[in-house]
């Protein structure tokens, strides 16, 4: 399981903007390229543990003050489809 955990938080921290976009358009979630620039570069920058609910919660309030919350809660939705 560890492993599978390793190879999803590495996905998250080297996804580009355009694999975000793509997504994110399948998942009908606004998203604009600038904002996808800062997402993915904030999840380079970051390194969060996405199965740490805490960080993850965390990573979200500074995903909604780039794009805005209810972004912020779709692409929550997106990160939890990683994670199951």
């Amino acid at each position: 399981m560890k492993f599978l955990q390793h190879l999803i938080n590495q996905k998250a921290q080297t996804i580009t903007a355009d694999e975000l976009l793509n997504y994110a358009k399948g998942l009908d979630i606004p998203l604009k390229r600038e904002e996808a620039e800062k997402v993915s570069s904030l999840l380079r920058r970051q390194k969060v543990n996405l199965f740490n609910e805490q960080a993850r919660a965390s990573l979200l309030r500074e995903i909604a003050a780039i794009t805005n919350e209810q972004t912020a809660n779709k692409l929550n939705k997106l990160l939890t489809t990683f994670l199951q």
